[in-house]
């Protein structure tokens, strides 16, 4: 078994590290299941691993479960030197020391913290032969992964990695308060434009760019207009569908204006346009040169 070549193309391993608190009145299986105290003691985990594997790459945690009174930590290598760099550190007890060194820091314990580890591959005990390297090697090799990485597991990465980025220190930005826009204007491109009524020129030049999109925007101005609201649309168009698309969007907007009344503002169009997407046009009736 142990002359099995481990090189035969991509190296991959599995190794399952258990850890036991032995300082009163810390239990670091009972802090996991705890949601607060899930994600330090992951933190605490990873930065030991960091620590001793060399860095980020070479392996990855796939699960941390109970195995009472352990917590589970199981781990696949992907490079063989990475996996050999972490049996140095663990045999040397710098695993230990390391994790005990963060444990401390990041639950901010009163007093020094001790930790009992046991390393297994498979049902092999590896503490048993951490003189020899090779030996363990071929056990981790011969132990392979037989899950994915769970989802809870991708969820403390991606908030350590936020966290990461977090405490960075960020740019002072400075931020000048921008005026209040006035009740007879609106913006639109962060340009502020004086709001009125819709004119006949407004309606033509909505009508001739809008084409088959004019449902799309009645619609739209349908959420605050209850002429448009229900078969309104449905209707127009198929009464006025012999005429043609520009006869519909010219009938839907005149609906819209005769509803609405004084209440039929520019602004309340270019929001509709915005809606669909259709901000040329807008631009267009705003006549905002491209």
């Amino acid at each position: 078994m142990a002359d099995k070549t481990v090189d035969r193309g991509p190296w991959t391993g599995c190794a399952v590290m258990f850890l036991q608190s032995l300082s009163p009145g810390v239990d670091l299986l009972s802090l996991y299941k705890d949601q607060q105290g899930k994600f330090i003691v992951f933190k605490v985990i990873k930065l030991t691993l960091i620590d001793s594997a060399g860095g980020l790459g070479g392996y990855e945690i796939l699960k941390v479960h109970d195995a009472d009174p352990f917590l589970g930590v199981e781990v696949k290598f992907v490079d063989v030197t990475v996996c050999q760099q972490f049996l140095e550190s663990y045999s040397s007890g710098a695993v230990r020391q390391s994790l005990c060194q963060h444990a401390s820091r990041l639950l901010a314990l009163p007093q020094e913290f001790t930790v009992e580890t046991q390393l297994k591959a498979s049902t092999h005990i590896l503490d048993l032969h951490l003189d020899k390297l090779e030996l363990c090697l071929q056990h981790i090799h011969l132990s392979q992964p037989e899950r994915l990485r769970d989802e809870e597991i991708d969820d403390l990465e991606q908030q350590l990695q936020s966290q990461a980025r977090g405490s960075a220190p960020q740019p002072t930005v400075i931020t000048q308060e921008e005026p209040p826009i006035p009740s007879n204007c609106f913006k639109f491109q962060n340009k502020v434009f004086e709001d009125r009524m819709l004119t006949a020129a407004d309606v033509q030049s909505f009508s001739n760019g809008v084409g088959r999109q004019w449902k799309h925007v009645g619609r739209a101005l349908g959420k605050s207009c209850r002429a448009l609201k229900g078969p309104a649309i449905d209707n127009l168009a198929y009464e006025y569908e012999r005429e043609g698309l520009y006869e519909q969007a010219y009938q839907l907007l005149s609906r819209f204006i005769q509803a609405e009344g004084r209440a039929a503002k520019l602004s309340r169009l270019v929001k509709a346009l915005e809606d669909c997407k259709l901000t040329s046009l807008a631009e267009n009736i705003l006549d905002i040169q491209p």
